[in-house]
């Protein structure tokens, strides 16, 4: 069986960028993840099409097939007032290289790094942290299996499954 679409594919790997080890998931315990439905970088997929249980594999993604070159208008100075819970700043929150889930004006949750605090405003950094970065993976593929309809579904860990109110979400808030 080589790795296709509908594929649940384990892999052992490890992510190295600049020199430094950022990841590494051993074949004891390897990810998982169904081939071709979007859980992976789409170049890396592209990588490992076809491989064997057993094949070896080596590459280097470049930033743009990665996750992108660094955006500069993904750099943006906040006022220190968004950052206030009644009136007051916590203590520790606003610390260079710290990561704050935040959310934009149209709900969507993103995670921002503090680049520097000045004296009214946060420089705030909502690339990707390995954005502008060389990916650098070499792994082995230590099982493949046809996915089964359930999987497929509702994701290998029940992630794509609805609620238990049958996802209608005529007016309730509890599914969002």
């Amino acid at each position: 069986m080589t790795i296709s679409e509908e594929k649940v594919v384990s892999l052992s790997y490890t992510l190295v960028v600049d020199g430094d080890v950022i990841e590494s998931v051993k074949e004891e315990k390897p990810m998982r993840f169904i081939y071709g439905q979007g859980y992976l970088l789409p170049a890396f997929e592209e990588k490992i099409q076809g491989k064997k249980t057993g094949d070896e594999f080596a590459f280097v993604l470049s930033a743009k097939d990665g996750y992108g070159e660094v955006d500069p208008n993904a750099i943006v100075e906040l006022s220190k007032d968004i950052f206030k819970v009644n009136g007051k700043i916590e203590d520790g929150l606003l610390v260079k290289d710290k990561v704050i889930p935040m959310q934009d004006s149209h709900g969507n949750q993103l995670n921002g790094i503090v680049e520097e605090v000045l004296e009214d405003t946060v420089k705030m950094n909502f690339n990707h942290p390995l954005a502008g970065c060389e990916l650098n993976f070499s792994g082995k593929v230590v099982e493949i299996r046809q996915a089964t309809d359930k999987e497929l579904i509702e994701g290998l860990y029940g992630e794509r499954a609805v609620s238990s109110c049958g996802g209608s979400c005529n007016g309730c808030s509890g599914c969002s």
